[in-house]
């Protein structure tokens, strides 16, 4: 560790006392699900998938109610990494992003399509801070060299750089001893990481690419919930829930791994989805992929829909809450209340300040941080529930262009295309179905007031009138002028 030696050679006393603060500081280990619905799993309601780790995992920590993201992948991980709302950083769609030509107006495009460099990362700040890092699993934030983890403060690094889920290739390459699923791989590698480091603070970050599509997983699985007795409320798609169990089983053997080396009640363990759950494939075709494309016939529903978010409205790719709206569970021995509840509304750009905190970490000067540390919450339970966030997303996917503000009970969503303004109220009205702004004409000017300081504040980009417009050809999806 850099930083101890650094120290070590001015004398001996000043090693022990870095080492022992060093000791202080509690390890951190952040999983992350790709595509989790925020409400797939049984903690959160779900009677058809099982997620019996995950489930100890919330009866020994805190489950927050009311966690968001960004609606696609990119943004999200963008705003982990930079502490910025995507709309600050530049990256509000998955890289390189999505494309409608003939559209009515065309979507801004990212200034770079990676993590700007001149992003002090949440790695650079733990490294700074005393802490090994590692990253396992997909970025999605660049891939040139100069842009992987290995470069963005990430001292132990395997990238994956695609080949679906049971031949998975990583950057640097990763040989495992036997065949082994990507979701068991990232675990072992995460495993390692913990052993080789465990005299050491440190700072793990697996990002999982289950349950994203194309549904892949193992057939013994498939076959136990094809079946199980279905919820009537629910979709209960096979492959998906077998997906969340290889997701679920990851959390175990991590989980196991950190209590069998002592390091439970100094660690930081936190479970978290990347935006909300896939109803269907933006462009409609077949989900189902790999060895798992057989499991329902052709021309059946569930070759083309994944989860069902409700009680939310939609899924992955909109601005409400089935696309935003995601499962957080943080177990800290010790300082978090087991079995609690948090009603806290908290954001992905939450991640910096709070890993800041525990870190005693320097904040990075000229970078502004849009969230709040979630320790007050997490140890008192102490939030503002008149809390305001952000989410932006100017581009075509399953709906309109659109940008959102929520602030405590209450939701504005506009439409950038028609410039329309929706009003709703989460407390008595989660489904987003009931439009309030002609009962609500002061709650309409004040919420769109606050929405329009904040997108001249991040320099939101805004979609332009298409010259280009066709009626006849809208809904053509195109390649993206920034995909090489």
């Amino acid at each position: 560790m850099k930083i101890i030696k650094t120290v070590a050679i001015a004398t001996t006393w000043a090693f022990f006392s870095f080492s022992s603060l060093a000791q202080n500081l509690p390890n951190v280990v952040l999983i992350m699900a790709d595509d989790l619905g925020g409400r797939d799993l049984p903690v959160y309601g779900n009677k058809f998938n099982e997620a019996p780790n995950i489930d100890k995992l919330a009866t020994q920590g805190m489950l927050f109610t009311q966690a968001h993201a960004a609606p696609v992948c990119s943004p999200t991980r963008a705003s982990i990494q930079s502490g910025q709302y995507p709309a600050r950083v530049g990256i509000f769609d998955f890289i390189p992003g999505h494309w409608r030509p003939y559209e009515e107006v065309t979507v801004p495009q990212h200034e770079v399509q990676h993590l700007p460099e001149e992003i002090t990362t949440i790695g650079d700040v733990m490294q700074a801070a005393g802490y090994t890092t590692g990253y396992f699993g997909k970025w999605h934030l660049g891939n040139a060299p100069k842009y992987l983890p290995s470069a963005r403060g990430y001292d132990n690094v395997h990238m994956y750089a695609g080949g679906g889920f049971y031949q998975p290739k990583f950057v640097p390459e990763y040989k495992a001893s036997e065949n082994k699923r990507l979701s068991d791989m990232l675990t072992d590698m995460g495993i390692k990481f913990i052993a080789d480091n465990k005299e050491e603070p440190f700072f793990l970050f697996i990002s999982h690419y289950d349950v994203h599509v194309q549904l892949d997983a193992d057939r013994d699985l498939i076959d136990k919930y094809l079946n199980k007795k279905k919820d009537p409320d629910y979709t209960c798609n096979a492959v998906y829930a077998a997906m969340i169990e290889h997701v679920d089983r990851s959390v175990g053997a991590m989980m196991n791994a950190v209590e069998e080396m002592g390091l439970a009640d100094n660690t930081v363990f936190i479970f978290y989805s990347d935006n909300g759950g896939v109803d269907n494939r933006f462009d409609n075709i077949p989900l189902l992929g790999g060895e798992s494309k057989d499991v329902y016939p052709e021309g059946h529903p569930l070759q083309y829909i994944a989860t069902s978010n409700a009680p939310f409205r939609a899924g992955k790719g909109t601005l409400y809450e089935g696309g935003i709206r995601v499962p957080m569970i943080v177990r800290w021995p010790g300082k978090i209340k087991p079995e609690s509840h948090s009603e806290a509304i908290v954001s992905s750009v939450d991640f910096y300040p709070t890993f800041l905190e525990l870190s005693k970490g320097k904040k990075p000067k000229n970078q502004v941080l849009d969230g709040f540390s979630m320790l007050p919450a997490l140890t008192e339970n102490e939030f503002d529930p008149e809390r305001a966030v952000f989410t932006h997303y100017p581009v075509y996917h399953h709906e309109q262009p659109m940008s959102a503000l929520r602030k405590g009970d209450w939701k504005i969503v506009e439409n950038l295309v028609t410039t329309e303004f929706d009003l709703f109220n989460l407390k008595h009205d989660v489904n987003e179905m009931t439009d309030l702004k002609f009962s609500y004409p002061g709650k309409l000017e004040e919420m769109k007031a606050h929405l329009k300081q904040w997108q001249d504040n991040t320099k939101a980009q805004m979609p332009i009138a298409n010259p280009e417009f066709d009626q006849n050809r809208r809904y053509e999806w195109g390649k993206h002028p920034g995909r090489n």
